[in-house]
């Protein structure tokens, strides 16, 4: 299988099955000096595990990270740190109950991967989906971790707007309600018609579908590139690449169809720090490039087709068959993609980050001045001396410095 990797300067690989022995992920491009442990990424991870209600599915799995490459620690670095080579880890699988998918090991479940799978390779993993299975998606959440040390100075924050046919009502819009309740909800009141919604579709042994939607603040103007690596193109390639994944809008995204140019232009006024806008229809992307805005995005999340009711469907030796598929399985996908999505935007920034790091020194021209504004570069500094610090704690990076500048032989 080919295909494992994403992203550029930032690259992360991703391996392992929903019913293997353990999921394995490595992060390359990490930049060195940067505070990294195990504890900093399990944080991330405790959101996305399963078993933690009754609307996801029952597996219980710790998802206990491990980091076993890509770090360093001694008296010199104030606690782990990042080398710069690549971060390898490693999340074992505990509770698998393949004996729950032995009626689907030769046929098809219709709307879920299997078809397509054994057309292409001719052999699949049925156990809960094998690499097709939404378990992959802890392996992102680990690296989005380490992507969000990268870009310390951005904040990612997601919410699932949508479940079924029920929206939330934009004008009781909290954030501080997202952390309040089991759904990521930013609206109160659409908590309870959730749960009954859900409630139903549980009980039924179907399942519904949702939209989140993710917002990263504190990105500056000008990070992606024109053309051929435009922001809003990877960040919906990555977004896209979740399981079950339908549809990806940026900004104002299919509704921008109906406005006109007057109502879709966002205006934009001269402030302290730069231009200021009006509304944010574009999603905090222009042309491919960052413009100072929030980034935002919106992901569409079809129902799984793990469901109890029976199916019409064909099988490996191509009779036709009706399927009911077993096991444990969330009625909502959306609700644990919350975190996974926040993760591949941060991935996403992270590499596009470095990358303007690499081409222009980072930072942005800003109308009235002729010269480069470093208004944000958490990982990138200069000491007095000119010298170039990789890393958020300077004393330690400064010391390796100039210890290397006075004694370039490295004896």
């Amino acid at each position: 299988m080919s295909h494992n990797s994403f992203g550029h300067l930032f690259r992360v690989t991703t391996g392992g099955e929903s019913h293997g022995p353990a999921l394995g992920c490595v992060v390359d491009g990490c930049p060195p000096g940067l505070s990294l442990s195990a504890e900093d990424i399990q944080v991330w991870l405790d959101q996305r595990r399963p078993g933690q209600g009754k609307f996801v599915t029952q597996r219980q799995e710790p998802d206990a990270v491990r980091i076993l490459s890509g770090v360093f620690a001694d008296d010199r670095t104030d606690g782990q740190v990042t080398t710069g080579t690549p971060i390898s880890l490693m999340i074992e699988n505990v509770d698998q109950r393949s004996k729950d998918y032995s009626e689907i090991a030769r046929a098809f479940r219709p709307g879920h991967a299997d078809w397509p799978y054994f057309a292409k390779y001719g052999v699949r993993d049925y156990r809960g989906g094998g690499r097709s299975s939404a378990r992959e998606t802890a392996a992102r959440v680990a690296a989005g971790a380490i992507a969000r040390k990268i870009i310390a100075g951005v904040t990612v924050r997601g919410a699932l707007v949508q479940i079924g046919p029920h929206r939330v009502d934009r004008e009781r819009w909290d954030w501080d309600q997202v952390g309040q309740n089991a759904f990521w909800c930013p609206d109160a009141d659409m908590v309870p018609v959730w749960e009954e919604h859900l409630e139903k579709i549980r009980k039924a042994g179907s399942s519904t579908g949702a939209v989140v939607e993710v917002e990263a603040t504190g990105v500056p103007a000008g990070w992606g590139a024109p053309l051929y690596g435009k922001l809003d193109a990877e960040l919906a390639a990555a977004l896209m690449s979740i399981n079950a994944a339908k549809g990806v809008e940026i900004g104002a995204g299919f509704e921008s169809a109906a406005l006109t140019g007057e109502e879709n232009a966002d205006q934009m006024r001269m402030g302290n720090e730069g231009p200021v806008f009006q509304s944010n229809k574009a999603g905090g992307i222009l042309g491919g490039l960052s413009t100072g805005q929030p980034v935002v995005a919106r992901v569409a999340f079809k129902p799984t087709s793990s469901i109890l009711t029976p199916r019409e469907t064909v099988n490996e030796d191509g009779q036709e068959v009706e399927l009911r598929t077993k096991g444990r399985h969330d009625p909502c996908v959306g609700i644990r993609a919350v975190p996974v999505v926040e993760a591949m935007t941060a991935c996403v920034l992270a590499d596009a980050f470095l990358r303007h790091r690499g081409q222009t020194g980072g930072g942005a021209f800003l109308p009235g001045s002729s010269r480069r504004t470093l208004f944000f570069d958490p990982a990138f500094r200069v000491d007095e001396q000119g010298l170039a610090l990789l890393s958020p704690r300077p004393g330690v990076r400064r010391g390796i410095a100039v210890r290397a500048a006075q004694n370039p032989a490295g004896r």
